[in-house]
């Protein structure tokens, strides 16, 4: 098989981000909608996602790679409204400890592997969009991937499918068993028995593919002579939803809010200084958001657009100077007032805090005239008459 133009478009794109050291989201599109999502950092792809059945992706890799892991508790964004919440909650469990080093490597290239070959499959005589959105930066705390590497290994996966005659059928499909008599005369009782326990008419055939510790292509081959004779037939099936219990609970009253109310945010891995910041900026009539996490604090800010950021200096995994520099690297964010929050007050420091684009400098222990002082003097309001907290102008993401 040659390789069509359009994979090779696809390459050449993938490579000149690369050339270029591109930073942010690459976005790739069909005609039919379909958009394949690849985010670099200097021109290292980080991370890849898109396409369809996201939910029961990401759910196969944890069980594959953290099989002690129960999906339904780990950390996962309330609405889906950043493509790459599946990057955030893998960057969880990782900073949680709860995967090798080994297996997240793993994760990651089997991860955007499978999107290339969804890709690639995709293609065929579709005309191609592409799109930078160089605003969208993912934080670097993963293995990065070899995408020539990778595209390499892709090709050749795929010139394998189609040469067994597998070009028709998509991996995401669900087999679903049709003739059972038909079947049971042509395999010995323990194939038959096995492939009744996962063929239910519910897992993919990648699905199938993780339970029984093959490749979907070994799978799909042996499947073959059996769909050919339609005593399997394939269905296409919707997406699996996310877990309700452990996502994060946002008040209705902050997000998407079109309120005159300034929103306050705060980016600290102190639940105590949150809570303080919450009970000052609350009590002055304002609406206030809390991050205890700063893997997590740019989605969230892009989804929230607060007027004005207060951030701690020292967190672990991330600084405020690099929290700091990624917000002014992104368009919504160049002139949203930055107030630094540390505990030292020296001249390195504040030199170091201004050249990384902080609008302020608020030393710690925090006072409530400092804090509603350094808000009335950036967005420019009246000093308001302290009133009582109300719980519904304020929430919170833990960690």
């Amino acid at each position: 098989m040659q390789l069509n133009n359009l994979i090779k478009t696809v390459i050449q794109e993938l490579k000149n981000c690369q050339k270029l050291k591109y930073t942010g989201e690459l976005n790739i599109k069909n005609e039919q909608g379909r958009n394949w999502k690849f985010y670099y950092q200097h021109g290292q792809v980080i991370w890849a996602t898109g396409s369809q059945h996201t939910h029961r992706r990401y759910r196969r890799y944890v069980h594959q790679y953290c099989p002690k892991l129960d999906i339904n508790n780990q950390y996962l964004p309330e609405k889906i409204t950043v493509d790459y919440w599946d990057y955030l909650s893998l960057q969880k469990i990782y900073t949680n400890q709860e995967i090798s080093d080994v297996d997240v490597k793993k994760f990651v290239e089997s991860f955007i592997s499978e999107i290339l070959f969804d890709l690639f499959q995709h293609l065929k005589l579709s005309k191609l969009s592409f799109e930078k959105h160089q605003e969208l930066m993912l934080n670097p705390s993963l293995p990065s991937v070899d995408i020539n590497l990778l595209t390499s290994q892709i090709q050749q996966s795929l010139l394998e499918w189609q040469e067994a005659g597998l070009e028709a059928i998509s991996p995401h499909a669900v087999p679903v068993l049709q003739q059972s008599e038909q079947l049971q005369k042509q395999v010995s009782l323990l194939v038959y028995q096995n492939l009744q326990r996962v063929i239910n008419g519910k897992n993919t055939l990648k699905e199938i593919s993780v339970k029984m510790n093959k490749s979907v292509f070994q799978i799909t081959r042996s499947l073959l002579p059996y769909i050919q004779q339609n005593i399997i037939m394939l269905k296409e099936v919707s997406d699996l939803p996310l877990p309700k219990s452990n996502i994060q609970k946002v008040s209705q009253f902050a997000v998407g809010s079109k309120s005159n109310v300034p929103l306050i945010a705060c980016i600290d891995d102190s639940p105590q200084m949150c809570e303080m910041l919450e009970k000052i900026v609350t009590s002055h009539g304002m609406r206030f958001i809390g991050i205890q996490h700063p893997l997590q604090a740019l989605p969230i800010l892009l989804e929230n657009k607060p007027d004005l950021i207060f951030l701690d200096l020292i967190m672990p995994i991330m600084s405020g100077y690099e929290v700091c520099e990624q917000l002014r690297r992104c368009s919504l964010f160049a002139k949203t007032p930055v107030v630094i929050l540390t505990g030292s007050d020296g001249v390195f420091d504040r030199v170091r805090a201004k050249v990384f684009g902080a609008t302020e400098f608020v030393t710690k222990p925090v006072e409530t005239d400092k804090i509603v002082r350094s808000i009335n003097k950036h967005l420019h309001l009246q000093p308001h008459k302290q009133t009582q907290q109300v719980s519904n102008l304020s929430f919170s993401y833990l960690t």
